[in-house]
């Protein structure tokens, strides 16, 4: 039950408290809270005077798991006292109202829970894996009377679809009582917005409405949930998982700042090390250098030296040659003369033949040269995080989550079996276009599109989601129906058409995602190259 009580005084000491609250730490993502709302819905109470229906009371309820939604005991109390009294499911858009049934009702902690007597295909509402804290910004979501009257809506009205109410405050801590684990904040809730959620910016449930406190006309208002500490246990003992995300969460314009700090970081380590390998190679250079120089000088030294003594031998031999003449020893003079041309001729090929200057820098180029090439055949493959494309590769992600936008509870760890022509498990086939290897899913039951995108020398695997309304799905789902997805192995045409059939896809989706998830991949398996 809402205990309500409007008052200026008490409304100007709430937005002194709440001015007085330290500011969040990231505001609301419009988007996220948005999408929670789309699988809150409208519970009625429904009374039947022979075929005229009518409701009796309404409060609000969620969706935990298929066609599982969770409210207020207190909310369907009256059809658990009165068997007449009937249930009715009313989505927050699109739709027919469907009947429900209790299947577990606990009044200690005021929660229920209803089965649909039809699948209504709402999205199940994550809920925080943390008990809630601090003084943080929350939003609760419902369908209070006194907006309903303010509407002039009549009971009809209660039946047709009807987006829920969106009210922001703070959380003002925990509030343990006797009988359950509450949370207090200050949204403001009114009777209807019994059994709807209150969610935290990521639009993940951290409590479930539930009253308020009285107001004394002079006082500031709060009002009650029931924490995750109470849902929880309740949800498992009836036997539904719940989906649960416990990670901080972070907005993707901190994600995006931080991402681009890491770049510049990564360009900086990137030019240090440049500049290092470019120093070192300098002093390398200069030490080659001076050895080489230091060597062609003792060769060059060496090879005149043995030029300018064979060019005293030739002389020495020509005046013997010349003296064996004047004494006609002819025998000598031959011997003698020959010894002197072949001494000058090695005298000549000892001067010419001596290292030359110019040849320094092509033989330090050379050296250089063989250095690298030793270093890599001497370096080990795995010691590379990514590099050469394989042609068939199979890889083990795992899901970064300093990188990561998570709404959701994702998978931690995926496996990719990854084939250079952009097939994925043997099973997807992803298009290429501007050098991304891409595939958009667009499913017929979920109101979601994910954008995946894989970059397998980069070693990394990226899902973009999507939460959109009726609406913007239908236009998705209509954009997805007029491509067909190639077989894997189709060839790089086929997957290169398929990229550009997605892109008219993903223009139509938002500029940003609900939810980023990053995944660094590592080498599990090789292919052939």
């Amino acid at each position: 039950m809402i205990l309500h009580t409007t008052r200026i005084l008490a409304l100007a000491l709430s937005l002194l408290f709440a001015a007085m609250v330290p500011s969040a730490p990231a505001q609301a993502d419009e988007a996220d809270i948005a999408a929670a709302a789309r699988g809150v819905v409208r519970v009625v109470i429904i009374g039947r005077d022979g075929d005229e229906i009518f409701p009796i009371a309404h409060g609000t309820g969620f969706v935990v798991a298929g066609e599982r939604i969770v409210t207020n005991a207190h909310v369907i109390n009256p059809a658990i006292e009165d068997k007449r009294l009937a249930i009715g499911i009313v989505p927050p858009e699109g739709g027919d109202a469907v009947y429900a049934r209790p299947i577990s009702v606990s009044p200690r902690n005021d929660l229920a829970i209803l089965a649909t007597t039809k699948p209504m295909n709402l999205p199940v509402l994550t809920i925080a894996g943390n008990p809630a804290s601090g003084q943080s910004a929350v939003t609760a979501i419902g369908y209070p009377m006194n907006v309903d009257r303010a509407q002039g809506l009549d009971q009809n009205d209660l039946f047709r679809a009807t987006p829920p109410v969106l009210s922001t405050g703070f959380l003002s801590g925990r509030r343990p009582s006797r009988e359950m684990d509450t949370l207090l904040h200050t949204a403001p809730i009114a009777r209807g917005n019994s059994g709807g959620p209150l969610v935290d910016n990521c639009g993940r449930v951290i409590g479930v409405n539930s009253f308020g406190a009285e107001s004394e006309g002079t006082e500031a208002e709060f009002f009650f949930a029931v924490s995750t500490r109470e849902l929880l246990p309740f949800l498992r003992a009836n036997d539904i998982q719940p989906q649960l995300n416990a990670l901080p969460c972070r907005s993707l314009a901190e994600l995006d700042a931080e991402d681009e700090a890491r770049r510049q970081q990564t360009l900086a380590a990137e030019q240090r090390r440049t500049a290092a390998a470019e120093a070192a190679l300098a002093m390398r250079r200069d030490e080659l250098r001076r050895d080489i120089t230091y060597r062609t000088i003792d060769a060059r030294t060496n090879q005149m030296a043995l030029a300018l003594l064979l060019f005293i031998i030739a002389l020495a031999a020509g005046g013997t040659a010349y003296l064996m003449h004047l004494r006609a020893d002819m025998r000598m003079r031959a011997i003698s003369g020959s010894v002197a041309i072949v001494a000058l001729v090695a005298a000549l090929v000892a001067w010419l033949t001596r290292p030359a200057f110019a040849d320094i820098e092509n033989e330090l180029e050379a050296a250089l040269n063989a250095e690298q090439a030793d270093g890599e055949a001497g370096a080990d493959p795995g010691d590379k995080p990514s590099g050469a494309i394989l042609s068939q590769a199979t890889y083990s992600c795992v899901l970064d989550q300093q990188r990561s936008r998570v709404t959701s509870a994702p998978e931690q760890d995926v496996e990719i079996g990854w084939t250079a022509q952009g097939c994925v498990n043997g099973r997807t086939q992803y298009g290429l276009n501007a050098g991304d290897w891409t595939r958009v899913l667009v499913p017929s039951s979920e109101a979601a599109v994910s954008v995946n995108r894989f970059d397998p020398e980069a070693r990394e695997y990226v899902v973009e989601r999507y939460l959109l309304d009726r609406d913007a799905m239908s236009e998705a789902r209509e954009r997805r129906g007029k491509y067909e997805a190639p077989q894997c192995g189709a060839g790089d045409q086929a997957a290169t058409q398929l990229g550009i059939d997605q892109s008219t896809v993903v223009s139509a989706l938002p500029d940003r995602p609900n939810e980023r998830l990053v995944y660094t991949c590592t080498l599990a398996k090789a292919g052939a190259d």
